[in-house]
């Protein structure tokens, strides 16, 4: 797993019962998501030049612990498995003081052409990023 994102959790975040919104858990899983596919050379520039880009296919929250105004949190993020044009991950979100994890997501994502409107495979370097990323085997 590797860092993806660090923030604290704003007052405006919180709904009606003091705790921070679920509109918000997906925000920040989103921000990681962008970090997380830059360390595969799925970056804002290779988007934009290549005309491919990423879309979402399954997403699934599991909420373990509830976080409030002032809380620090981390997300750190692993590829499960990255196929010739889809991708499989998942984000764990910790409270960055105490090290406890207080919510997860994990998501399948496509690579797609943005002009054809159709998934196409993601670019050579980008498996090589991902490989390199594998541990070593156990010897």
């Amino acid at each position: 797993m590797f860092e993806t994102y660090r923030e604290i959790v704003y007052p405006q975040q919180e709904d009606h019962m003091g705790h921070m919104n679920v509109a918000w858990y997906t925000s920040k899983f989103d921000e990681a998501t962008w970090h997380m596919l830059a360390h595969i050379g799925i970056t804002p520039a290779y988007i934009r030049e290549s005309k491919k880009g990423m879309a979402a296919l399954e997403i699934t929250y599991k909420y373990l612990a509830e976080v409030s105004a002032g809380d620090l949190l981390v997300v750190r993020s692993e590829i499960k498995e990255m196929r010739d044009k889809t991708i499989l991950f998942k984000h764990t979100m910790f409270d960055s003081i105490t090290n406890t994890p207080v919510a997860t997501m994990q998501a399948v994502g496509v690579h797609m052409d943005r002009e054809a409107r159709k998934s196409c495979p993601f670019p050579a370097y980008a498996r090589e990023r991902y490989e390199a990323l594998l541990p070593e085997p156990a010897a």
